[in-house]
């Protein structure tokens, strides 16, 4: 008997109702499950309900319809279970580098030598070593985003949310900070579900793609990335161009639709 699923994700529905205008349905019936130290990813086209169902997993948005369970458990809100990482850092600019990752420890009952130690830790886990002292002004947007992983992992969440969290850097630097992230994720081996809307980003870093359809968001396809992440040619493969051509063609398919829903 396998074990049970880390997150379970039943039949969530969730509608936005602004203040104005007619409520809008993001997510329908979503049904999807994350193994315990699984790499998720979900793709799919702009306004999907990709990050609505991110922040629902966090806790950040209250669940209405449907339920999701971590650990079998319902969530009831944020939990230290779950970190969070954005696209836009969210780094204290008044705190320096080891200031802002021990922000999150410092709710943590530990001693203060055992929050620098971690502290340190994550920065060197990072690549960030000699940068303590920085301020997020001086450091470049890869760097801002290194901090912002290591305040993450220093409070060792089981889960790390990542909402697109490589979007704002440029082509060199996001492919550095994804075979950055991979070894990370390799190493400490947590739970991660993944939000991008980059085809080639979701299947070098996951294990299984959940794509997403258009607005309404449902779950299209589960497509399996089991592939030898070691391998320096992996990218060149037959099987990886492959894969990432099936992806791209589901998600095509679905960002044409949303536009000709758009336009009706």
């Amino acid at each position: 008997m396998s074990d049970p699923a880390h997150i379970v994700i039943e039949r969530v529905s969730h509608e936005y109702r602004p203040a104005r205008g007619r409520p809008v349905l993001a997510l329908d019936n979503v049904s999807l499950s994350v193994q315990d130290r699984e790499f998720l990813a979900l793709l799919g086209p702009s306004g999907c309900g990709k990050s609505t169902l991110l922040y629902l997993v966090g806790g950040f948005l209250p669940v209405e319809q449907g339920r999701i369970l971590v650990d079998e458990r319902p969530i009831a809100g944020p939990g230290p279970d779950r970190g969070i990482v954005f696209q836009h850092f969210a780094l204290f600019p008044w705190k320096t580098v080891i200031q802002n990752v021990l922000y999150g420890l410092e709710k943590q009952d530990l001693a203060r030598e055992e929050r620098l130690r971690r502290a340190r830790q994550f920065i060197e886990l990072v690549g960030l070593a000699g940068f303590e002292d920085s301020y997020p002004s001086q450091l470049s947007g890869g760097m801002k985003q290194r901090a912002a992983i290591a305040r993450t992992l220093a409070i060792d969440p089981r889960v790390l949310l990542m909402d697109e969290p490589f979007g704002a850097l440029d082509a060199q630097t996001r492919s550095l900070m994804q075979a950055e992230l991979l070894g990370i994720w390799q190493r400490s081996r947590k739970t991660v579900i993944f939000v991008t809307h980059d085809v080639h980003e979701a299947v070098f870093l996951a294990e299984r793609i959940a794509v997403m359809s258009a607005r309404p968001g449902r779950i299209k396809e589960i497509v399996e990335t089991h592939f030898d992440k070691d391998d320096p040619d992996l990218t060149r493969t037959r099987e990886f161009v492959e894969t990432v051509d099936h992806v791209w063609n589901l998600v095509r398919a679905e960002a044409i639709q949303a536009q000709r829903s758009g336009a009706a």
